[in-house]
């Protein structure tokens, strides 16, 4: 929900809350599952990786998928944290260049995604005021796509992916990228994301204002929390 999302932007008086706000210059979005909600291109992305990790292992794709789960869940005891699809293709021995190469290869985005007027207006509204960027796991093919489908093409003035690194979130060299290249302070970043242990945990640790949103309808509540109006 949009209030428990907004938990994470403002744990402070509403006079702390404001003086953080001001300070605010660049907007930085998660990409899957922040500008868009898809759960089908997800199963796919997912199948995908299962598909990798079987041929790679030698097992068919249903063991694949399921050790990838037990990876995962072994990974999320061992850190405290939530572990993505990438770690656990990673520690099972995987490439992701290669991984990368078949997400692009094998999913098809327009099979599910299309425009979300609310969205664009959202972002054309927040681009008014803050620097927009995406920060994003996913590869630069899917991602221009994706962006492509949902309209949000042209509206950030920086696209980062997985191929700038090559380090999947959470990474704290990566995210020093991420500042560095789009030439702010932490404490001048607001990164918005739909898990908070891969997307939003480390940027808030190192000073940077977060916001949680799992769905479009607590991305939204966004405009009014920055703009103090309403789309």
């Amino acid at each position: 929900m949009a209030s428990e999302a907004n938990e994470y932007l403002s744990p402070l008086p509403m006079k702390g809350l404001c003086n953080l706000l001001s300070d605010l210059k660049s907007l930085v979005f998660d990409l899957d599952g922040t500008l868009y909600v898809n759960k089908d291109l997800g199963r796919e992305i997912h199948f995908c990786g299962c598909r990798y990790i079987g041929d790679l292992k030698g097992i068919c794709v249903t063991e694949a998928c399921d050790l990838i789960k037990a990876t995962k869940q072994r990974l999320s005891a061992e850190s405290g944290f939530d572990s993505s699809l990438s770690h656990a293709c990673l520690e099972l021995g995987g490439d992701l260049r290669e991984l990368h190469r078949r997400f692009a290869d094998e999913t098809r985005p327009e099979r599910f995604l299309s425009r979300d007027e609310r969205v664009i207006r959202l972002l054309q509204s927040l681009g008014s005021r803050f620097e927009l960027s995406i920060y994003t796991n996913n590869n630069r093919i899917l991602t221009n796509q994706i962006m492509e489908m949902i309209g949000v093409a042209g509206l950030f003035k920086q696209v980062l992916t997985i191929e700038d690194t090559w380090l999947p979130k959470p990474d704290s060299d990566a995210l020093e990228t991420v500042y560095r290249t789009i030439g702010r302070n932490p404490d001048e970043c607001l990164f918005i994301g739909d898990r908070y242990d891969i997307d939003l945990r480390l940027p808030a640790a190192l000073g940077s204002a977060v916001f949680l949103s799992t769905s479009v309808e607590e991305l939204l509540p966004l405009n009014k929390l920055m703009h103090e109006e309403e789309l």
